[in-house]
């Protein structure tokens, strides 16, 4: 019987998007969608975890057999406090009748009526990435919680496994604040993600970077013509792939991307799977130190790589003062990084799982200093865009500068 499906196909271990996307009637076998993150998509046999409105194909199957990802759950959460995942999904329909009404409230963002968690002003919620040094130690020292505990306002951090996803988690509120990298918040503007953006850390190209196996015979981006170039989908990387291609006289369309997110990314570049890994540190210099990766090109000289600190739109208008006493801590984190780079690496190795080597390689390559954003900043992101829109990675037209304040730039 033809029915109407609300849900939409994705394909990673990782939430992304949800999106209105969109799907050939008819079409079951190798379906093509726009995603806002990804940009044109056509895979078979695809892992459902992108919620959005879609005509049903009639005769289609669904497979759902992960268990739902930690990043989803933080978000389900932030709608439905008292919702209790199940510790696993091998019954596709109990998954589907668990989960997909929860779903339902993300794909309401898709069809212009946001389902958004209420804003709190006694409550602050920070999105971060271990990977993020700045914030990572900035948690783990409780700097913030003691100065915001006198005006009675709790704080409370939110992990995503990267930048993609934690757009998505500011975009339907459930954080206030968070910290990602260059190029997820173009994708995420394009498909009308509701942020500002309030401050920058200064350049760090060579915290990005090419790798290759130790004994691989690529020894030149030019050699990349035809081989698989695993990267995280919408990431800093994804803009450094582009411009180093272009810089060795190839195009985008010359390499066959694999997009995995980083620790799926390391297992594939490990057993040979892809050529060649783009990714940030601290995964580089894990995988030079750890299964001694080599480095083919980083950005110098051809890529800024911006980090950026985001806000939800309605948080940065109300609490102006929570925003600048954030900077304030996190401009004192930075400056005590740069002088105290040992010893920031040795309170960072527990927490990200690594060895103090690694880390310290890692925090050396970031410039940790933190300033509020700035017009020449937001300048150099349009060009970000403007080439994702060349290449149909986005689907329309964006100006940089409406994401962000009037007067705060």
């Amino acid at each position: 019987m033809a029915a109407v499906a609300r849900w939409q196909y994705g394909w990673s271990r990782e939430l992304i998007f949800p999106a209105m996307l969109q799907k050939t009637p008819g079409s079951r076998s190798s379906p093509t969608n726009y995603c806002p993150v990804c940009g044109p998509q056509t895979k078979k046999n695809a892992l459902p975890y992108y919620w959005a409105r879609v005509t049903e194909i009639p005769g289609t199957a669904i497979s759902i057999e992960e268990k739902l990802t930690s990043t989803l759950r933080n978000v389900l959460l932030a709608f439905f406090p008292s919702y209790q995942p199940h510790q696993g999904f091998s019954m596709k329909r109990q998954f589907l009748k668990t989960t997909l009404g929860l779903a339902a409230g993300l794909a309401i963002a898709c069809i212009g009526q946001p389902a958004r968690a209420e804003y709190n002003p006694k409550l602050l919620r920070i999105g971060f990435q271990k990977s993020a040094s700045l914030l990572t130690l900035l948690k783990a020292q409780g700097a913030v919680e003691k100065r915001l505990a006198a005006q009675g306002v709790e704080v409370k951090w939110v992990e995503f496994p990267a930048g993609p996803q934690l757009l998505e988690g500011l975009n339907v509120g459930a954080i206030d604040f968070g910290y990602v990298g260059e190029a997820p918040p173009v994708f995420a503007q394009a498909a009308g993600a509701n942020f500002v953006y309030v401050g920058y850390e200064e350049p760090a190209p060579t915290a990005e970077a090419v790798l290759v196996p130790k004994g691989s015979a690529i020894k030149t981006v030019a050699d990349l013509k035809g081989k698989k170039v695993a990267l995280n989908k919408g990431s800093n990387v994804h803009y450094l792939l582009v411009k180093l291609l272009e810089r060795n006289g190839l195009t985008y369309a010359d390499v066959q991307p694999v997009f995995l997110p980083p620790a799926d990314a390391r297992a594939a570049f490990e057993r040979g799977s892809v050529d060649a890994w783009v990714i940030w540190d601290p995964y580089t210099a894990a995988a030079e130190k750890q299964i001694e990766a080599r480095i083919l090109a980083d950005g110098k000289g051809v890529v800024n790589n911006y980090a950026f600190f985001l806000a939800e739109r309605e948080f940065a208008s109300k609490r102006p003062e929570i925003i600048s006493l954030l900077f304030d801590e996190l401009q004192k984190q930075g400056q005590w990084i740069i002088r105290n780079y040992p010893a920031a690496a040795a309170q960072l190795a527990p927490l990200q799982g690594l060895d103090p080597a690694v880390v310290e390689l890692s925090i050396r390559r970031y410039s940790n200093v933190v300033k509020p954003i700035a017009d020449q900043v937001l300048a150099e992101q349009q060009k970000l865009a403007d080439t994702f829109l060349e290449l149909k990675l986005i689907p329309k037209e964006i100006k940089v500068k409406d994401a962000s304040l009037p007067g705060k730039r």
